[in-house]
Formats: structure tokens, C-alpha cells, sequence
């Protein structure tokens, strides 16, 4: 069933937000990996590890002040990071699985 009713332009006003939001956070994630995926090369040039532990912890705590800051739940901001990095993680170590290939 077909709704006919417009959408009030206040909410209307507030969607076109949140889309120009979500475009903004989809062009900042795809720089962040064009940087993730320049450092995994560099990793696996220089044999280190795809994971850092300490970094990542160092991370957390920055993203967690800063979320605090904004008003974001922190527990959330240390969520999205750490779904992030093992994205990154595992494009570190597939560069290091083709390093050791050539």
C-alpha cells in the first residue's frame, strides 16, 4: 500500500542530512583504507607484523576520549574502530601472504 502523504519538510530537511552524512563517512573510510593499504605494503616490505597491539591499544583510548568529547557513546566509537582494524588487519596480512609470494 502506497502512502500519498508528503514528507514534512523538517524531517525531510534531516534525511538529506543524515545522506550527506553517510556520503561523507563513506568517502572518509575509503581514504582511511587508500592510507591502510599504503602502510600494509610498507609492512610487508619490511617484514614487520599486520597487527600492532600496542598502537590499536593507543588508538582505542584516543577514539574513546574523542568520542567522549563529541557526545558519542565511547563504547560504540571503540566498536567501529575495532571493526575497522580487523578489516585493515586482514588487508595487511593478504599483502604479506603476497609479499612472501614474489
Amino acid at each position: 500500500m502506497e502512502q500519498s502523504q508528503e514528507i514534512p519538510e523538517g524531517l525531510a530537511r534531516a534525511r538529506a542530512s543524515i545522506d550527506n552524512i553517510d556520503a561523507a563517512l563513506i568517502h572518509i573510510l575509503a581514504e582511511r583504507f587508500r592510507c591502510t593499504k599504503e602502510v600494509g605494503k610498507l609492512k610487508a616490505e619490511l617484514g614487520l607484523p599486520a597487527s600492532d597491539p600496542s598502537r590499536e591499544e593507543r588508538q582505542v583510548a584516543r577514539l574513546r576520549a574523542l568520542a567522549e568529547e563529541s557526545g558519542l557513546d565511547p563504547v560504540f566509537a571503540e566498536k567501529f574502530l575495532k571493526f575497522i582494524v580487523t578489516e585493515v588487519i586482514r588487508h595487511h596480512e593478504a599483502f604479506k601472504a603476497q609479499d612472501s609470494e614474489n
